[in-house]
C-alpha cells in the first residue's frame, strides 16, 4: 500500500505545472495575429506583382488553373499537406490547424480591401512591406509555440524520415513548388529572390522580439510543440 502511494505521488509530481493564463492569452493572441498578418503579407506580395514567396507561387499558379481565389487554394493546399503528415508521423498542434484556415482567409480579405497597384513606384514599396510584414508574422506565430505550419512540418518530417539535412530538404521542396507554380502561371521575380534572402534574418529577429517565456522546462501543456524555430528557419 505504501509503495502504491509513493508511486502515485511521484506520478503527480511529474506532471508539469499548468500554463500561466497570461502567457496562454498572449500566446493565443500572437498565434492568430501572426497568422492573419502572414496572410496579409502574402496578399501584399500578390498586389505588388514582383514575385511571390515559394508556396505563394504555387498557390497563385493553382488559382490561375482552377479559377478559385488564391486564399481558397492556400487552404486546400494546406489541408493536403497536413494529410501528408500522417505517413511522416508528424503531430499537429493548434497552430498547425489554424494556419490552414486563417492565412487563406486573411489573404483573400486583404486582396479584397487593397486596391490594385499599377505604378512601379507603388508596387516596390508594397513588395518591401510584404516581405517585412511576413518576417514579423513568422516571428509572432512561431514564437507562440503552438506547432509549426503544415508546410514547415512537411519539411521537418521529410528531414527526419530521410536523414537529409534541413537545408537540402527545404531547398528541394521550395524549388519544386516554385517550378510547379511558375509552370502554372505563378509570379516569380525579384520579390521571390528578396524574400528568400531576407526572410530568415527577419524571422530570427522577430522571434527574439516576440519570444514568450516557457511555462516550465518541458514547455506548454496545452498542445504539442513543433520542431525548433532553428530547424524551421534554417535555410
Amino acid at each position: 500500500m505504501r509503495q502504491s502511494t509513493s508511486t502515485t505521488r511521484e506520478h503527480v509530481l511529474s506532471i508539469p505545472p499548468p500554463e500561466p493564463s497570461r502567457h496562454l492569452t498572449r500566446r493565443l493572441l500572437q498565434l492568430y495575429v501572426g497568422l492573419a498578418l502572414y496572410g496579409a503579407s502574402s496578399a501584399l506580395l500578390v498586389e505588388a506583382g514582383l514575385g511571390l514567396e515559394p508556396w505563394g507561387v504555387l498557390h497563385q499558379g493553382l488559382a490561375e488553373l482552377t479559377g478559385l481565389t488564391i486564399g481558397v487554394v492556400s487552404i486546400f493546399v494546406g489541408a493536403i499537406v497536413l494529410l501528408l503528415w500522417i505517413p511522416l508521423r508528424q503531430r499537429p498542434g493548434l497552430g498547425t490547424v489554424s494556419n490552414v484556415f486563417v492565412v487563406g482567409i486573411a489573404m483573400d480579405g486583404t486582396l479584397a480591401l487593397v486596391p490594385e497597384a499599377h505604378a512601379l513606384a507603388v508596387r516596390v514599396p508594397l513588395m518591401a512591406a510584404g516581405i517585412l510584414l511576413n518576417g514579423v508574422a513568422t516571428g509572432l506565430y512561431i514564437a507562440a509555440r503552438f506547432g509549426p505550419g503544415p508546410r514547415d512540418g512537411l519539411m521537418t518530417g521529410f528531414h527526419r524520415r530521410t536523414g537529409r539535412s534541413i537545408r537540402l530538404v527545404r531547398t528541394a521542396l521550395e524549388v519544386a513548388v516554385v517550378a510547379t507554380g511558375f509552370a502554372l502561371g505563378g509570379t516569380v521575380g525579384v520579390g521571390t529572390v528578396l524574400y528568400a534572402v531576407a526572410i530568415g534574418p527577419l524571422a530570427q529577429l522577430f522571434l527574439r522580439v516576440f519570444a514568450v517565456p516557457p511555462a516550465s522546462p518541458r514547455g506548454s501543456t496545452v498542445v504539442a510543440t513543433g520542431p525548433s524555430e532553428g530547424a524551421i528557419l534554417r535555410g
